[in-house]
């Protein structure tokens, strides 16, 4: 059991059960939406799923999200709390094939559970584990309600690294009568932050504080890091979580689901049935962001042994 410090209560009756599907280790984004999912006590996070991300950085990238899940667990004192389990190794070869695995095999499990409480699955990376649990268990299909980071700029589409990483599962997904809210790159790129204010507002705030800071410094001067920004960063997989928080009403249209060509285009009409997924046009990049400061300084508002390190250092000289 998670404790959290607040001093108010989600009521029962609005708890949501959360499933967290991440590819942690891409890059340094996924840490800071993971870090304020388990701090939502809005959330029963019921699992995180360790997703690939490709071999671009790694042969084994699914195991190197959840070695990076596993330590910010550590950090967090919540490694006794959460389980953890790992996704498919990679992409599906075809729309008819799954990579089954513990990940999909989680989703399948609980979809199925008797609980009344709402399930939402959220995937910051591909959703390879999604597409792997509906081809393995149709049932699950009106058990859950799915949230994507992924895919082009509408109405075009075109290239999207999420997507890249695995097309046939979203045409699995998109073309499946699954509940979907999509948030397409140019939305989930509007939570814009600068480096300096994440080490004003995240830095000081205990060991996953300072842990969320450094990592993002660092992989700022990484050679896989080829974005030209350098002072500031775009923590585009945290609107999956802000929008479980607040749904933004008006920030949303229902347009019909899209079949994904190979380079990634957007196709309507390309499949016999047409269903209405749920498409983000904007996102609350205040509100996403100031929620994450606040429950960060409000569970660990205690130094960083790093930061106490320092100070020591610098009153005995």
């Amino acid at each position: 059991m998670i404790i959290l410090n607040y001093n108010y209560q989600v009521p029962e009756h609005k708890k949501l059960r959360v499933i967290i599907n991440t590819d942690a280790k891409n890059e340094a984004d996924d840490q800071f939406a993971i870090v304020h999912a388990l701090l939502t006590p809005k959330f029963d996070v019921k699992g995180i799923i360790a997703a690939h991300f490709g071999e671009h950085k790694s042969k084994r990238s699914m195991e190197d999200s959840y070695e990076e899940i596993e330590k910010l667990l550590r950090l967090m004192d919540l490694k006794k709390s959460i389980k953890v389990v790992k996704g498919a190794s990679k992409g599906m070869d075809d729309i008819d094939t799954p990579v089954i695995s513990e990940g999909s095999r989680l989703i399948i499990d609980e979809a199925l559970k008797e609980d009344s409480s709402p399930l939402y699955l959220i995937f910051l990376g591909p959703i390879t584990d999604l597409a792997s649990a509906y081809i393995e268990e149709p049932r699950i299909v009106d058990k859950l309600t799915a949230i994507w980071i992924g895919g082009g700029v509408y109405p075009e589409g075109g290239r999207e690294f999420n997507l890249s990483n695995d097309i046939p599962a979203a045409n699995v997904v998109f073309q499946s009568p699954i509940p979907l809210w999509q948030v397409p790159k140019n939305v989930y790129q509007m939570v814009k932050v600068g480096i300096s204010e994440l080490e004003n507002k995240v830095k000081p705030f205990g060991d996953i504080g300072n842990y969320l800071f450094e990592q993002l410094a660092e992989y700022n001067n990484s050679p896989y890091w080829r974005n030209p920004w350098g002072d500031s960063w775009c923590l585009g997989d945290s609107p999956a979580v802000s929008l479980l928080i607040d749904d933004h009403q008006f920030h949303y249209e229902e347009k019909d689901a899209p079949f994904f060509t190979n380079d990634m285009r957007y196709q309507l009409g390309a499949s016999n049935s047409v269903r209405k997924i749920r498409v983000y046009n904007s996102i609350d990049a205040r509100f996403t962001l100031e929620d994450m400061y606040a429950k960060i300084a409000l569970n660990y508002p205690e130094k960083s042994e790093t930061l106490r390190n320092k100070e020591v250092v610098n009153s005995e000289n």
